[in-house]
């Protein structure tokens, strides 16, 4: 069983027990329920018929004392799902936004939180009114008895209620289950939409794309839309229906109360007291109908949690390996993205030592970016291994396998905090290790130069640097805490000439502090120190070797092209 799953079954487990203590009071408060009822019934036949003053007295003791007890009762009820549902949203909250994470890894395509969400919309339909009817419904036979017990006419007619309101409450489940979950898919995919335009709204708004966008965003929102709208208002018939079959029914219970009171064979109490017991019989009825939607919607979002807590591989509690090298090791490793029918690397194999440094170059779509996720551990190849002192990247717990891994992603992303949160990777951190790093990367007096230096709020994202900051700060980070290997993903992508010196600079210092040093790279300039090179073209490994020999082949290589278009045009002319 995975990991991810276990924990989701252990805690809705452990919810049920907790459903078993809920449910005894809930036996408690339907009990109590008959007071209303009994006290009907003995005002009629024993106070009105006796004109006793004491005994009425009695009975509205008694009732005053049973419905307190009820509503404190069903105080605790409520305040016990309350607690219930945010125990099970903390319980499996980390467990969720770590599949989130590790989702987003596998399909960057489809980034979003849906997790937390569905997390979030379970607890709301344990803590709100849509569990009270599934909590009451085993009690209505309770109700029903009774009703059998004052006169098995209006037992029956109880019970056709019932039964009834049970087929529209089934009607109602099927036309819900057929078009709900469809139109929250939709919905999600429209959020997602949403959620991607508002992160990009420089552009949008700095290039006029407001109106394309929203033309290609409503369509799906409005089909979206639509769907809940068709079963909302298949929802609206069959609650009205229902409305409609319990006010026949409450007519028909008291006309048929009348007649055996005329008939001698049954009291006035008994009379009012069945209406009052036949409502409290169907109530649990009538709230399923009124709240199925939230119940559906629950149920959706449990079925999703499930699937994608199941789709994650858990971390194995592998050995730890005290002081690991830098020696990296690839074994033919393929790798397709979900969705894709070309593989974005296939048959790559590759050796550096202990200290070695490589750069890797090759035209946009060559399959550098997926590479150097694969080399980090954040996507598992289809086939294949990545090994760090020979363990398997992907067999090796991250919180143990990130302390000797830098990285520096091609898009970067920093955290709300401060410069010196992001460069101790959201820890704590000891000030001089997060100064000797941001040194090792050249960027100490860039930071020197903000408003509070290393105490600088950088704001969500880090929205208040230029990209270029962004860039350097995440490079000090990537070598915080004396990793054994850094990888860089284009790291000059945002720098000026100042800041792409620093990281020339910064390379040379990691290679002579023997770090094993991987930078991709589309310009040669920043590759100058390093000791091999490889080009990847397709994916597939086109060149690989030592820096001045690859050099020297792709010089040949341009050189032959241009004679080779040279000729081309003489040929043309």
């Amino acid at each position: 069983m995975n990991g991810e799953d276990s924990r989701l079954r252990s805690a809705v487990d452990a919810c049920r027990k907790g459903l078993i203590a809920i449910g005894a009071f809930s036996l408690g408060v339907n009990l109590l329920m008959l007071t209303a009822p009994l006290f009907m019934l003995q005002l009629f036949d024993r106070v009105l018929t006796s004109r006793s003053i004491d005994t009425l007295i009695v009975l509205v003791l008694i009732a005053g004392v049973a419905l307190i007890v009820m509503t404190i009762l069903d105080i605790l009820r409520g305040m016990m799902l309350v607690r219930l549902g945010a125990w099970l949203e903390w319980r499996l909250a980390g467990d969720v936004l770590n599949a989130d994470i590790v989702a987003n890894l596998r399909d960057s395509a489809q980034r979003s939180d849906q997790g937390l969400r569905d997390l979030s919309t379970i607890r709301s339909a344990i803590s709100g009114p849509a569990l009270y009817p599934v909590l009451d419904a085993p009690w209505t036979p309770i109700f029903l008895g009774v009703m059998f017990l004052l006169h098995p006419t209006l037992g029956w007619i109880s019970t056709a209620g019932a039964v009834i309101l049970l087929a529209l409450a089934v009607l109602n489940e099927r036309w819900s289950r057929a078009g709900l979950p469809k139109s929250s898919e939709a919905f999600i995919t429209a959020q997602n939409r949403a959620d991607d335009a508002v992160r990009n709204a420089d552009a949008i708004e700095a290039m006029g794309m407001m109106p394309n966008f929203m033309a290609s965003w409503y369509p799906s929102f409005t089909h979206a839309l639509a769907g809940q709208q068709h079963t909302g208002q298949g929802g609206i018939a069959i609650t009205a229906a229902s409305k409609l079959v319990r006010l026949f029914l409450q007519i028909g219970l008291l006309s048929a109360g009348a007649w055996l009171v005329l008939q001698n064979e049954l009291g006035p109490g008994a009379m009012i007291a069945g209406s009052i017991l036949m409502s409290r019989a169907l109530a649990p009825v009538e709230q399923a109908l009124g709240s199925w939607k939230t119940v559906v919607a629950a149920r959706s979002a449990y079925e999703r949690l499930k699937q994608q807590l199941q789709s994650i591989p858990t971390d194995r509690d592998a050995m730890p390996i005290p002081n690991p090298t830098g020696a990296i090791t690839v074994e033919g490793i393929r790798y397709r993205y979900p969705e894709s029918e070309k593989p974005a690397l296939a048959n790559i194999n590759f050796e550096l030592a202990n200290g070695e440094t490589l750069g890797i170059m090759g035209p946009t779509a060559s399959g550098k970016s997926t590479l150097s996720r694969l080399l980090v551990g954040n996507l598992r190849p289809d086939a294949g291994h990545v090994r760090l002192s020979g363990m398997d990247v992907t067999e090796w717990p991250s919180n143990d396998r990130g302390q000797y891994v830098g990285y520096l992603p091609q898009t970067v992303q920093l955290f709300a905090g401060t410069v010196h949160h992001n460069i101790a990777r959201l820890a704590t951190g000891d000030p001089a290790d997060v100064v000797a790093a941001a040194e090792l990367a050249g960027v100490h007096d860039m930071i020197l130069r903000l408003p509070n230096g290393y105490d600088t709020e950088i704001g969500s994202g880090g929205a208040r640097l230029s990209g270029g900051q962004r860039q350097r700060i995440a490079l000090a980070r990537s070598v915080y805490g004396d990793p054994k290997v850094i990888i860089l993903d284009e790291p000059n992508a945002s720098l000026d000439g100042e800041g792409e010196t620093a990281l020339v600079d910064a390379i040379a210092r990691l290679k002579t502090a023997g770090k094993t040093v991987i930078v991709i790279a589309q310009r040669w300039g920043i590759l100058r120190d390093v000791d091999n090179i490889m080009v990847l073209n397709n994916g597939t490994i086109d060149t690989i070797g030592k820096r001045e020999e690859v050099f020297e082949k792709l010089r040949d290589l341009r050189v032959q092209g241009s004679r080779m278009h040279l000729e081309a045009v003489d040929n043309q002319r």
